[in-house]
């Protein structure tokens, strides 16, 4: 019987493919015809019909440029744009509607039926279900763009700019003294930084701080929580009362940059999961636990988020962050090459003092030249344990004395635990 069904199959590609286009055409009309369900017969430039008509006229236009002529396809092509045409400027006198979003599923609905009759029938309904998709969801797309910001959309362009444009151009190979520099994995960690900051801030403009202050530090902390943590310790300062859940959003933003630590390893050295595991998830686990505790204890209190008022990816920020990343990834091969071990850990000490995203990224890329897993993991969980101290040191020294003791408490425990678990 599967014999069968498969001869079957094999011996009429060409209905099956003439059907797909059919049925891909009928799904764009679905769409259409819903959109313009209220409107009389007559009214509607193109619906369920007659988009299912275009898409079995596009597949049969492939096989009858194979049969008869190789220019039979474009000329219906400029047929259907002609007729759709025609359509939209005779509707255009009547209605006041300059959309051409009709015009454009037309064309797109004849391509999709001449996709799967050249039996790229799964490209043409992938092709098909994002633009039924697209045309489905317009409020929400006009509802997105009508609050979408200027410096957001510039920052957007600029993330393609240096994802799209600039990554594929860089050479992919290792150059420069110790061969520590590959410019291609070196913008790759820049795009993989942006990409987290770029998501982290927008999950605060969606979302909001309404949604408390757990929601709200968990998503600053793929951004900044440096930055949560000075604006919530200087917030202390102006409403004292609310320095528990100010400590326990502190906690929870400082707590994020642990996890993500472990998608950098996963994404770029598989091989440090296994020695980073244990003590990265201890460390989050003695930030986010006081944290939930302190909240639930004191959660009937009303907080405000952090403004976001900067721009989610300046350009100039990027390109300071790769000069970073080669900056450590030259003096890590270098102080390891002079020093052994003990260099790399110096250098992991001084650039947690600012970053912890740059030393883990630059490690990771060592591992890839052979440094020893368990020797990066302690790095890394060292510039952990340093950046740490220092938003500690920001909630003590700005902070009120509240705040310092239940910040400085659990940072303390979460050093603690990192360090000796990395070295068992």
């Amino acid at each position: 019987m599967d014999l069968f069904s498969t001869d079957l199959i094999a011996a009429n590609q060409t209905v099956l493919h003439l059907l797909a286009a059919l049925l891909l055409g009928m799904l764009v009309g679905i769409e259409r015809g819903w959109e313009a369900r209220g409107k009389q017969s007559g009214e509607r430039i193109a619906g369920i019909r007659t988009h299912a008509l275009i898409g079995l006229l596009g597949g049969l236009a492939v096989l009858l440029s194979n049969s008869v002529s190789e220019w039979i396809l474009p000329t219906l092509l400029l047929v259907i744009a002609a007729v759709a045409t025609t359509g939209y400027v005779v509707r255009a006198q009547r209605v006041d509607d300059v959309s051409v979003t009709n015009i454009i599923s037309m064309l797109l609905t004849f391509c999709f039926g001449a996709l799967a009759m050249a039996g790229e029938v799964v490209l043409a309904a992938t092709a098909t279900v994002i633009t039924v998709l697209l045309l489905d969801n317009k409020r929400e797309i006009h509802g997105l763009l009508n609050r979408l910001q200027e410096n957001e959309l510039d920052a957007g362009l600029k993330l393609l700019l240096i994802s799209v444009v600039v990554l594929p151009l860089l050479p992919n190979r290792d150059l420069g003294p110790y061969n520590a520099i590959n410019p291609f994995a070196l913008w790759w960690m820049v795009v993989l930084i942006a990409a987290i900051s770029f998501v982290g801030y927008f999950a605060m403009r969606v979302w909001g701080p309404q949604r408390g202050i757990l929601f709200t530090s968990l998503f600053a902390g793929l951004s900044s929580s440096t930055a949560l943590t000075l604006q919530f310790a200087r917030q202390s300062q102006e409403l004292p009362r609310l320095s528990p859940l100010l400590a326990s959003g502190i906690l929870i933003a400082c707590g994020t940059m642990f996890p993500r630590i472990l998608v950098y390893c996963a994404l770029l050295a598989p091989a440090l999961l296994k020695p980073l595991m244990v003590p990265v998830i201890a460390m989050t686990l003695a930030l986010y636990l006081p944290a939930l505790l302190i909240w639930r204890r004191h959660q009937s209190l009303p907080v405000t988020g952090p403004e976001l008022t900067h721009n989610p990816l300046e350009l100039k920020t990027a390109v300071k962050f790769g000069a970073l990343l080669a900056l450590i990834l030259f003096a890590g091969a270098a102080l390891e090459d002079v020093f052994g071990n003990q260099g790399l850990y110096l250098l992991a000490t001084f650039a947690g003092i600012t970053d912890v995203d740059a030393i883990t990224l630059s490690i990771t890329r060592m591992t890839q030249g052979g440094l020893n897993g368990q020797v990066a993991a302690t790095a890394i969980v060292i510039a952990a344990a340093v950046n740490s101290v220092v938003k500690s040191g920001m909630a003590v020294f700005i902070g009120t004395r509240q705040l310092a003791l239940l910040v400085g408490g659990a940072m303390l425990l979460s050093l603690t635990s990192g360090l000796l678990l990395v070295w068992l």
